[in-house]
Parts: structure tokens; sequence; C-alpha cells
């Protein structure tokens, strides 16, 4: 009776070894062939991952994880980049009633000379453009002067002799004697430029020597009437690279490190807001400077607004308006200069430029370029409407420092 159920109870026990032991055998073979199967599978998803990795990345995202371009830029003109340091002694007028006989009497006659005079001292920057130690800088920097002292960034200091000033368009070229070795700034071109583009200020700002801001182009062409410098002939490249006094003269860098303007201008109430005269109108302006010490400037000698049809309009529909002015568009004579070309000519206040040399002109600093890209004497013929008539008269050009 026993035995029957002793091998009964050993046939379970085989079969349930014989199931384990099949159950193994399968697992193992499962891991063994499940590594071949997925092998390729992380090399795929690594090629796929870096693949997507590299399509999401932006150029822009690109340069700005990378900080190299801007330190290749300063390192390309870095050591070419000078502070000026100005000095001009100014004597205070002396008071008419110092110079009374009763009162120097009195007092004696030594006691009205001994009015005090005041030192001036300026801080600017500028950069080296020839070896021989040609230095352009802003003529504000330099103008009026009695003494110019270059510093270059490896702490030399040498005497600048100003070898010519441009006050309209603001530029000047200082000489210093360093050898004929010196660093030189790599001058680009602003025709190059394009809104958007990087855009790299080195200058001494509020005297903090060797500064670097950095902002792009933020636009191209501001006219100087439009930024509020109605006495100079600009055409500005804007920037939001911070520019504060003491920039002034220094370059303003492309991300290869080319030079493409110069930093000039700063507008008081304006946020991150600078201004810059193109470097290739700075190239002309300096080889002149070089041979002649000045630029001569051509002009008529009105002071104009640009007129459109709305603006005309507002003006006739106001009662108090004094004049009625055609409403089309061209340039509106507000003044005309006592003296001048546009005198001379018959020019009056109140006309419309509506050409010159047969060129339609529609705004004041379209006329103002096309009387600075003009010849000294040369006779622009000159299209204006004056009331309900047109008329042609003839302009010829005289030298702007020679207007009073």
């Amino acid at each position: 009776m026993r035995f029957p159920k002793l091998s009964r109870s050993l046939r379970q026990l085989s079969t349930h070894v014989f199931a384990i032991a099949l159950g193994v055998l399968l697992t193992v073979s499962t891991l063994q062939v499940l590594p071949s199967q997925a092998e390729p599978a992380p090399t795929v998803t690594a090629v796929d991952t870096s693949n997507l990795i590299a399509q999401r990345q932006s150029p822009a995202s690109a340069a700005i994880g990378s900080t190299s371009f801007v330190t290749a830029a300063v390192n390309r003109v870095g050591s070419a980049v000078v502070r000026i340091d100005t000095e001009r002694t100014i004597t205070r007028r002396v008071d008419p009633f110092l110079e009374d006989p009763f009162f120097r009497r009195f007092f004696g006659e030594g006691f009205s000379q001994q009015v005090p005079s005041e030192q001036l001292r300026g801080l600017g920057s500028g950069f080296i453009i020839d070896k021989s130690g040609l230095v352009l800088t802003n003529a504000h920097v330099v103008d009026k002067a009695d003494k110019v002292t270059v510093r270059l960034k490896d702490g030399r200091t040498f005497e600048g002799k100003v070898q010519g000033i441009d006050e309209v368009t603001d530029l000047a070229v200082v000489k210093i004697n360093a050898g004929n070795d010196l660093p030189v700034a790599p001058l680009g071109s602003s025709s190059n430029v394009q809104v958007g583009d990087w855009a790299i200020a080195v200058g001494n700002p509020l005297g903090f020597d060797n500064t670097v801001t950095l902002g792009i182009i933020s636009t191209l062409k501001r006219s100087s009437a439009q930024v509020g410098i109605s006495d100079k002939r600009l055409d500005f490249i804007q920037t939001d690279a911070a520019i504060n006094p003491g920039n002034s003269g220094g370059p303003l860098l492309n991300g290869q490190g080319e030079v493409i303007g110069i930093n000039t201008a700063i507008r008081p109430d304006a946020m991150g807001i600078g201004f810059a005269i193109p470097i290739d109108k700075a190239k002309a302006i300096a080889a002149q400077l070089q041979r002649d010490g000045k630029v001569a400037h051509p002009y008529l000698g009105v002071q104009m607004l640009t007129l459109t049809p709305d603006l005309a309009k507002q003006n006739n529909t106001d009662p108090n308006s004094p004049i009625q002015i055609p409403e089309i568009n061209g340039v509106f004579v507000m003044r005309v200069v006592p003296n001048s070309p546009a005198a001379s000519a018959g020019i009056r206040r109140g006309d419309v430029i509506l050409q010159v040399d047969g060129k339609a002109i529609t705004s004041a600093e379209q006329l103002q370029n096309v009387v600075e890209d003009s010849r000294l004497g040369q006779i622009l013929q000159v299209k204006v409407q004056r009331g309900n008539q047109t008329q042609q008269l003839s302009v010829r050009t005289a030298e702007l420092q020679n207007a009073s």
C-alpha cells in the first residue's frame, strides 16, 4: 500500500523538478538572445539624439554659448586702442567793475590782474590707424585743447599733436611720436554692416580703462537730425552696446574684430542707445585731415524741414498759421541765412525745394546729402515752388566754414 503512494509522490516531484529546470533553461536562453537583438538600438538612439540636438541649436544660441569670438575680436584690436587726456586753460572774463578807475585806485592797480584761470580736463578714447603714430578720435575730444596726452594700453604715454579737426563730422587726427612699430586697428567696412550684427565697443568710459561692452547693431543711417545734433552732417550707426562718457573716439567692432565705426554720440535721455560714425565716412575724412588739416564742406545756407502733404494740411487748417503751404512732398525753407549762396540765388523763406539737378528731393536729409556730395563752387539747379508757381534757380555752393 505504501509503495504505490511513494511511487506517485516521486513521479510528481520529478515532474516539478523537470518544469523548474525547463524554466531556468528558457530564462537563460532568453538572457543570451536579448542583448544581441537589442545591441543596435542604443547606437541608433545615440545618433538620432545628437542629430536632433544639432537641429534644435540655432546659430544665435551657438554664438551666445561661446564667448571666444568676443575675446578674439578684442585681442585683435585691443592694443591699438588708446586713452586720450586733454587739458585746457580758461581765463575768466574780467568784471567791468574791476576796471573802474576809482575801484582800481581804492584796491590797487594789481588787484584786477589777480583773476584766476581755470584748468579744464577731458577724457576720451581713440585708436591707432597707422604704424607711424596716427590716432583717430572725435573732434570734441581734442577740440581747443592746450595739451593732449595719449596713453597706450601697455602704459606708455606720449604727447599728442592735433593734425586736423573737422567739427562737421566730429572727427580728428592726432599724431604721436612712438617709433614706427605701433599696433594698428584693422579697419573694416561699414557698408557691409547689417541690423542685428554683433557690435563690440572698446574704450575708457568714465575713466575705466580698457572696457569692453557687447551688443548688436540696432539700426543704420540714423541721421544727425534724428539724433538731435543739427550741426553735424552724418548718418550714424545705432547700437545698444553700452557707450558712456569717455567712450567717445573709441572703436566699434564687428564680430571679427574689425573697426566698423567710431563711438561718438550719447543721448542723455536714452537708455541703452549709442551712436557711431561709420568707418567708411571716417576713412575719407581722416585722409583729408592728414593731407590738409581740415575738410571743406559745401553749403547752401537754409534752415529746412521735410514737408509732406499731411504736414502742410495741418498747417493750412490752422487759423493762426501765418502762411499757406503747398500740400506736396519736398523740403520747406524755414529760414535763409543772410549773405549765403541761397540768399544770393534768390531762395526765399516759405519756398519748397522740389528738385536739385533734376533729382526729386523729398526730405531734408536727402537735400543735405546732395549738397555734401557736391563740389565747392559747383552750380546746382534748384527747382522750387513758391505759392502756385515753380521756379528754377541756380545756386553756387560755398564753403561752410565761411558762413557767419
